[in-house]
């Protein structure tokens, strides 16, 4: 997720095992946190996708949790060496970096949990890259706990965490079913599909799936209760590799052609209004829409590398039409 959660979420956990010095505890898990998304520091001038290959990467897997709350003790030390003993400190820093991958694989941007033994990135795509409730409730029990210098409020707030991402998971299931019965109704036997959550909610989701080598996308509403609403979206014909242009091939180097393909899920698809813009189609702003949030462009020249480009626009219909969609009122 976003990593000022990432960082509460340490900070809640570290605080929720503290006795005396809980305040320390929770600054240190807190900062452990935050330590997995160093890895986006990993970039080169020379290489302008690299930073793509290794987020969410190594420092996310769980055989590096130890690794990682070791260099977060170590860095700690300085400032906390008058006042945890060094096993207590690498213990808050063990709490505090414990479970952010895991969390990270909750979201739909795929995380190496499983490095060194598989490469698939894990997504289990229940919960958005950004949820200001579940975030909220984070923040409310650690700060209230910080306060009061007592880890029952962060306790309480971690179980209502937890509670909300059972309930996601339990939504992402009946979406997952509402999406195949779509498909069915149209004819279709879906060869890929996934289903997620739009940007901060587990109200709207994104229903993304392939027949025939055609991308079909739509957008779910499903209310805490009640039959699910189905908002028919747009469909394209499905980008690979072998399908690309002479003039696509020649703008961009192989390897990084390979190298987002593999980022994105193998799911392409060309921007309708910019060219040479490949992109990746699990992620538009509008659930019903496959214009890329993000994809590659060519660089300056074919050696120089593709740069990553964002593609954030939304107009003033597009975010009225999504707040339609969310409220169940379109």
């Amino acid at each position: 997720m976003d990593i000022f959660t990432q960082g509460l979420l340490g900070g809640a956990l570290a605080q929720s095992c503290a006795d005396k010095e809980l305040r320390a505890a929770t600054t240190v898990g807190f900062v452990a946190g935050l330590l997995p998304d160093a890895d986006t520091l990993i970039r080169s001038t020379s290489d302008p996708l690299l930073f793509l290959q290794f987020h969410r990467h190594f420092t996310h897997s769980l055989v590096f949790v130890p690794i990682g709350a070791a260099i977060a003790a170590v860095l700690l030390w300085p400032l906390f060496r008058r006042r945890l003993r060094v096993v207590e400190l690498y213990g808050f820093a063990l709490l505090g970096y414990a479970l952010a991958g895991l969390l990270d694989a909750c979201t739909s941007y795929g995380t190496h949990l499983l490095w060194p033994f598989t490469d698939q990135p894990v997504a289990w795509n229940i919960i958005s890259i950004v949820d200001p409730l579940f975030s909220l409730v984070l923040l409310v029990g650690v700060v209230v706990g910080y306060w009061l210098r007592r880890s029952r409020p962060v306790r309480l707030a971690l179980l209502v965490a937890g509670c909300y991402l059972a309930f996601a998971a339990w939504q992402h299931e009946r979406v997952e079913d509402a999406a195949r019965a779509l498909a069915a109704s149209r004819g279709h036997a879906p060869g890929q599909l996934m289903v997620k959550p739009t940007i901060g909610n587990i109200i709207l989701w994104r229903s993304l799936y392939v027949h025939e080598r055609i991308l079909y996308a739509d957008g779910i509403r499903q209310g805490l209760t009640g039959a699910p609403i189905v908002y028919q979206g747009v469909s394209r014909p499905l980008l690979t590799l072998d399908s690309l242009s002479g003039s696509e091939k020649g703008a961009f180097r192989p390897r990084d052609l390979y190298r987002f393909a593999q980022f994105s899920d193998q799911l392409l698809v060309r921007h309708p209004h910019r060219s040479l813009f490949i992109g990746d189609a699990r992620f538009a702003m509008l659930p019903t829409s496959l214009r890329p949030l993000w994809g590659i462009e060519p660089g300056v020249d074919a050696s120089a590398g593709a740069v990553f480009v964002a593609d954030r626009e939304l107009g003033p219909d597009e975010r009225a039409r999504f707040v339609r969609m969310l409220t169940g009122r379109l």
